[in-house]
């Protein structure tokens, strides 16, 4: 971790700004800490905001994070306050407690989220595919803890969702009709529809955004190559359940945005 008092808040913000690597919870907590020494000066505040949506702009928890500090009259408690929501998420409890008995389910990437208890509930095996060169080490991991784990190649993405009881696609962000997922979550979901299994979309908690915001990240996938991208637009058509920090309910009953919009960062820059 950083350590402040040694490294200017300036070089701390364009190290979190093209941070790679870290979970979202990472993320907003090294944020937090770059825009520490700006809560007095506006100006530079909403830039350093824009300036780190920018080189993230998937990373929902950092758009809620981002929007509390520039509405605040309290900046720095408005950060340190939605740290703390981010560390007592329930999200991950409520996916380990609602899967089935005996369950299949198959994951794509490597969710931060959706598997951090998972190793709570012996009765379940999870089928990792393999995404960016990710499942082998996901899959490791996960032995680690005592899971049962079924390695599968990108190559078998369609069979492995087709026969397993839920497909689970983690959120980057969400908006009211689509989430951001890894590449390979949209045909995974179909193939889980396709075949009668439930299809959960985790969101967790400061990844729910209004729809404006959800357009700008869209806006900014668009501007990579999408055919090689390593994340893509789902729409929520292809979802059957949602599950958050309150649990898990049909995408039907769900209706969520974790912050209001702050025009401020409608527009994204260095």
């Amino acid at each position: 971790m950083w350590q402040s008092a040694l490294v200017h808040p300036i070089e701390r913000l364009r190290y979190v700004a093209r941070a790679g690597g870290f979970d979202q919870t990472d993320l907003a907590r090294e944020a937090a800490g770059a825009l520490a020494s700006l809560w007095g000066e506006p100006a530079e505040l909403v830039n350093a905001c824009r300036r780190i949506l920018h080189h993230h702009p998937l990373a929902g928890s950092l758009w809620v994070m981002t929007t509390r500090i520039l509405i605040s009259a309290d900046a720095q408690k408005a950060a340190l306050d939605f740290l703390d929501e981010l560390n007592a998420d329930l999200t991950p409890d409520n996916v380990t407690a609602s899967l089935p008995s005996g369950a299949t389910i198959a994951v794509i990437g490597w969710p931060d989220l959706a598997l951090e208890r998972i190793h709570l509930r012996s009765d379940v095996t999870v089928r990792v595919i393999d995404a960016y060169g990710e499942g082998a080490g996901l899959a490791r991991s996960l032995l680690q803890k005592g899971v049962e784990v079924e390695e599968v190649p990108f190559t078998g993405l369609g069979q492995a969702c087709l026969t397993s009881d839920v497909v689970i696609v983690e959120a980057a962000a969400a908006g009211p009709r689509s989430l951001i997922a890894p590449s390979g979550s949209y045909a995974a979901a179909v193939c889980g529809m396709q075949s009668g299994s439930e299809v959960w979309a985790v969101v967790g908690h400061g990844r729910a955004l209004p729809q404006p915001f959800f357009e700008v990240i869209e806006q900014q996938l668009a501007t990579t190559n999408t055919l090689e991208s390593d994340d893509e637009v789902v729409p929520i058509d292809v979802i059957t359940h949602m599950v958050g920090p309150t649990g898990v309910r049909s995408v039907k009953d769900t209706v969520r945005e974790d912050c209001v919009v702050a025009a401020e960062l409608l527009r994204l820059g260095f």
